[in-house]
């Protein structure tokens, strides 16, 4: 059964009753007499009649058994003595003597039919045979003083069948059947008496009709209007007013009643922008909460919800007041909500709470549902229900959990090195060499360089991911660029690898953070070196973006010019770092911006922390710009990426940044 079929059945009820409400003590008593009366002799015309049809269908029945009995003790002789023409003559004069005969057949032992009356049509059978044998009970032939009779309806009214056993000096000759038409007399008198009583109920209740009417106009009338005036003051329409022409007690009621609905109309209109106020200011809270907020009735129909609530449910541009909450929300979630919703209106729990996922990409939401009662605390009025958007928190505990695994993992082996060979030279001391000493000690000494980086590494990514706000200035871009050349210019000439910077002269200034981008041009300088062979190189461009475009090849119109879609919303100055090193494997570009993932290959001998790519991507978002790359293995390597201009704006650039962020922060959460 639907939700709406019960509704429909309250409501059918509800109008049902207040039909019968409004009329007066005088009217239902009045319509119970009658309605008492009127069933009262129904019953006993209805007895009346049933016994007149009882005893005509016994008549019939005496009737037809005398008649048989009759038929068989004239015919049996010559059943005996098997003179079938005079049994046959015999038979049609008693059938013609009688109008109430309608049949007479006469079987054999078997049953098997051999003659009936009347005797037949043109085609030589009996008109009214439905069989040639008849099935008769086994005992029939040991009660010839008590036939068998039974009755049945044709198209012509009720017939009654007798079938009368004939036997002579103890042997059993067969059965002679008669059906016998039903009485016209009563037939006629059992109509006559169901005409009479539909005219007697007709009378009386035309009586009724017309006592109601003469009631209702002169005494109910003003009853009635009355009640309904005051159902609709109780309903808010303080307007409402009572006219009409009647005196004594019953006019001053009605004066009395005019007069309240004029005070409560002032008092509502003294009132009413105050009511109005309140309203505004709870709709406009519930409007600017950060969660959703969904108001229900006592059924779990819709009431209100708030702009959240229909952007987490996408409900946004529907008309959903009235609507029931189950049926609006995604077939999952209404399963689950929905034992929660019967615990709260069933009255086992005043609230209650629960955790789904939604949508795609999924979000976790929190859903609070609470009762809300009257003053009693007994009748339940609505429910009120939270929504709480938890994916950011969900998504930030799963990183902060995977960050602390890693972390750990990576702090403990470079401290299980450093303790191991601290330990060696504390126990063993006096065992060892001076070189295998030096030796322990500079392994100890690099690991604690490792574990320094690694704390580093962790402090800039944790700043990276704070709120805190970062300034951004108008800087040479080139001048940061040449400052990591001059850092990693030694190092490369020590492993056979040439440094390359090529930009314009005249290269435009970029908005950004000095210190960040020279902390991305450390990692990503130091990066390529690692992976670069002896004679290998790593070049560095940096040029204004999009600073060309592809021009059409089919020809143009007469007064037009060459054109180019736009690339960018805002002035770009786009940096490459290109190196010919060893290459990254697919399988590995997809998770090279991870934390603590570290490419490790026959060239690259210096262990990693695996975070500078991370922080690369961090400081890039802050810029409001993200990195890419392509790589082949045995070829090499290039990463690029687009910083704004001087003359950008510092507000969307503010905005990119956020949005930049965001993204990366989703990438990294399915990962």
């Amino acid at each position: 059964m639907t939700t709406a079929e019960p509704t429909a059945e309250r409501t059918w009820r509800q109008r049902l009753a207040r039909w019968w409400a409004e009329f007066s003590l005088q009217t239902k008593l009045l319509a119970v007499a009658t309605l008492v009366v009127s069933l009262l002799m129904t019953g006993i015309t209805f007895l009346a009649l049933n016994g007149i049809q009882r005893d005509a269908r016994m008549s019939d029945t005496r009737y037809a058994r005398d008649l048989g009995l009759l038929l068989s003790a004239n015919v049996t002789p010559l059943v005996a003595e098997g003179n079938d023409r005079e049994l046959a003559s015999v038979a049609d004069r008693f059938w013609r003597s009688s109008r109430s005969l309608r049949y007479i057949f006469f079987a054999d032992p078997e049953g098997i039919i051999y003659l009936g009356i009347p005797i037949g049509s043109n085609n030589g059978s009996s008109e009214l045979l439905l069989s040639r044998r008849l099935e008769l009970p086994a005992d029939i032939a040991k009660r010839p003083d008590n036939p068998l009779v039974r009755q049945h309806l044709s198209p012509d009214g009720q017939v009654t069948d007798v079938f009368v056993p004939m036997v002579s000096n103890g042997t059993y000759l067969g059965v002679v059947a008669l059906g016998i038409n039903p009485n016209e007399t009563l037939l006629a008198s059992a109509a006559l008496t169901r005409e009479v009583t539909v005219a007697v109920f007709i009378s009386i209740w035309v009586l009724v009709i017309l006592g109601s009417v003469f009631n209702a106009l002169t005494i109910t009338q003003p009853v009635k209007e009355l009640l309904r005036g005051v159902r609709q003051i109780a309903g808010g329409n303080f307007e409402t007013r009572i006219a009409l022409p009647v005196g004594g007690e019953l006019g001053e009621l009605l004066e009395g009643f005019n007069t309240m609905a004029t005070q409560l109309e002032e008092y509502k209109a003294a009132n009413i922008e105050e009511l109005r106020a309140a309203q505004v200011k709870q709709q406009s809270l519930i409007a600017t909460m950060a969660d959703g907020a969904v108001l229900l009735d006592a059924d779990g129909a819709i009431v209100l919800a708030n702009p959240t609530a229909r952007r987490l449910f996408r409900w946004e541009g529907r008309n959903l007041e009235g609507n029931a909450l189950i049926q609006e929300l995604p077939e999952r979630l209404a399963m689950d909500l929905q034992d929660a919703l019967d615990i709260v209106t069933g009255g086992g729990l005043d609230s209650t709470d629960l955790r789904c996922s939604l949508g795609e990409p999924p979000r976790t939401l929190r859903i609070v549902l609470q009762s809300v009662r009257d003053a009693s605390g007994e009748t339940l009025k609505g429910i009120a229900m939270t929504v709480q958007d938890l994916t950011r928190e969900v998504e930030l505990n799963a990183a902060q959990s995977r960050f602390i695994s890693n972390v750990s993992h990576e702090l403990r082996t470079p401290l299980f090195n450093i303790k191991s060979y601290v330990e060696t030279l504390h126990d063993l001391g006096d065992q060892l060499s001076e070189e295998e000493k030096k030796e322990f000690l500079g392994i100890a000494n690099a690991e604690t360089d490792r574990l320094t980086r690694l704390v580093n590494d962790v402090l800039d990514l944790s700043r990276l991911e704070s709120d805190r706000q970062w300034s951004f200035e108008p800087l040479e871009l080139a001048a940061a660029i040449e400052q990591t050349l001059r850092t990693y210019r030694l190092n490369a000439e020590e492993k056979g690898v040439s440094l390359h910077f090529e930009a314009d002269p005249q290269l435009p200034r970029v908005l950004g953070n000095w210190d960040l981008l020279l902390q991305v041009f450390d990692n990503l300088v130091g990066n390529a070196l690692k992976f670069s062979a002896k004679g290998g190189s790593i070049m560095l461009r940096a040029y204004p973006w999009p600073d060309l475009c592809a021009l059409p090849s089919e020809t143009l119109p007469e007064h037009a010019g060459p054109s180019c879609e736009v690339q960018s919303p805002l002035p770009r100055l786009r940096v490459e770092i290109a190196d010919t090193g060893s290459g990254i494997a697919p399988r590995d570009q997809e998770r090279i911006f991870e934390r603590f993932y570290r490419v490790e290959n026959a060239v690259h001998t210096e262990a990693g922390t695996g975070l500078g790519l991370s922080i690369v991507r961090g400081i890039l978002d802050k810029h409001g710009t993200q990195i890419a790359m392509a790589s082949e293995l045995g070829v090499g390597t290039t990463f690029w990426f687009d910083l704004p201009l001087e003359e950008s704006d510092n507000e969307e650039l503010q905005l990119a940044a956020e949005r930049q962020q965001r993204t990366s922060e989703l990438v990294a959460a399915k990962r």
